[in-house]
Parts: structure tokens; sequence; C-alpha cells
């Protein structure tokens, strides 16, 4: 690296880390959706840069958030890793950056997901999979293992509504069961194990799913975010 060493500014690490208190604070999303290659270890980052680092940020701020600042250093590691070419070592003036969903996707933690797409597109602020750096630590953020149920909870409704009308249809319960299953059903029981989670799930009978309708739905039937 010779001389170059990332540089953030100290309002810049405060905003990423206030961004996770605040939204981590609701109660698992299921560890296939998120964690399908069982490798989610953060590389480090190099022990002369955390040297230098430390007179160009705050003191640490784990206080306030779930991400210390050396996490959100070894993510920045992982996020450039993807392609250095494209993201600088100095992020103090806000680069205009953005991975491609090709790269996000690439990722060991999302490669052989059947869910990485609609990961990648709720995530990102262009709702197609394209990531700034904001948009890697914000999806980090909730595959937290520290991250709330309520939260995870919350995205998996999300990554589960593929048309983004805020409800989760019949067509969308198909997907999610097909997806959940890798196919391995057959029409008709695709069919009947989404009838049933709506005649059980659907509170108001107005046959679709609302994110109050899924989060009563966990809490009888925890298994459905294992």
């Amino acid at each position: 690296m010779g001389n170059k060493q990332t540089i953030f500014t100290a309002q810049q690490l405060d905003a990423y880390q206030k961004w996770s208190s605040l939204s981590l604070n609701g109660a698992s999303l299921i560890n296939a959706i998120y964690w399908s290659s069982g490798d989610n270890t953060l590389k480090e980052a190099p022990t002369k840069f955390e040297k230098k680092i430390q007179d160009h940020v705050v003191p640490p701020l784990k206080d306030c958030t779930y991400f210390t600042r050396k996490e959100i250093l070894r993510l920045f590691y992982r996020y450039r890793d993807l392609a250095p070419q494209l993201v600088p070592l100095d992020y103090t003036n806000h680069p205009d950056v953005k991975l491609p969903y090709e790269l996000i996707g690439s990722m060991p933690e999302l490669k052989d997901n059947p869910f990485r797409q609609r990961i990648a597109e709720v995530f990102s602020e262009d709702g197609e999979g394209n990531m700034t750096l904001d948009d890697f630590l914000d999806m980090f953020s909730v595959l937290s293992e520290m991250a709330p149920r309520d939260l995870k909870a919350y995205y998996a409704f999300k990554i589960y509504d593929f048309n983004n009308d805020d409800f989760l249809c019949k067509s969308d319960l198909e997907k999610t069961l097909n997806k959940l299953t890798r196919n391995e059903l057959t029409e008709d029981e695709v069919r009947m194990v989404c009838e049933k989670v709506m005649d059980e799930a659907d509170l108001d009978n107005d046959g679709r799913l609302s994110l109050e309708d899924f989060q009563h739905m966990i809490v009888r039937a925890p298994d459905f975010l294992r």
C-alpha cells in the first residue's frame, strides 16, 4: 500500500455508526438467506494503517453502535477488494462510487444464496443492487449477529416483497417458498403451503400479508425465519 492510507473524517465514521445505533433497535432472519456460504469473516485491515488512522478519527465509538471503528475499516477493505480500481483509499471528499451488483453478488456470503439479488436490491439505494459504501455498511449492519430480530424480520419482509408493494401477496409467497426450498416442492405443495400461511397469518382477511401480519406470524412460527 506504500504511503497510501484510507482516511474517513470523524463525522463520517460517526455517521456510519449512528445509523447503526438508530436502525438496530428493533427482534433471526433466515441464516440461509444471509449466510448461506458460512464464510462471514471480515478481512483484517493493515496494522500500519490501523496505527496511522488513530490520528485521523474520533476515539473508539463502539458504545453507540454494533460496529466498532475497526469493524468499519475492515468492511471498507472488503468493499474495496471487490474493485480496487474503482474504490479510492481516501473517502474524506465523499467520492461518488457505486459497485455493480455483479461484484456484490459474487461475495462469498451471497454467491450461493438464492436470495442474493433481492438482498442486494433491498439494501441498495438505487434498488437495482448496485451499492455505495453506505449501502454496503447498511447491509452488514443488518446482517450482524447482534442485529435485533425485529429488524431482521423487517428486512426479511422487504426481501420477500418481490413486487415492492409493501405487502406479501400469493405470488410473493410462492416465489419465496420456491427460493427457500430451491424449487424442490411441486406446484401443488407450494400452493398448499402458501394457502396455509395466508389462512393463518392474514389477520384482516384481505388476501395479502402486511408487515404487521408477517411479524405476528413470526411470533407464532419462529421457524419461518430459520
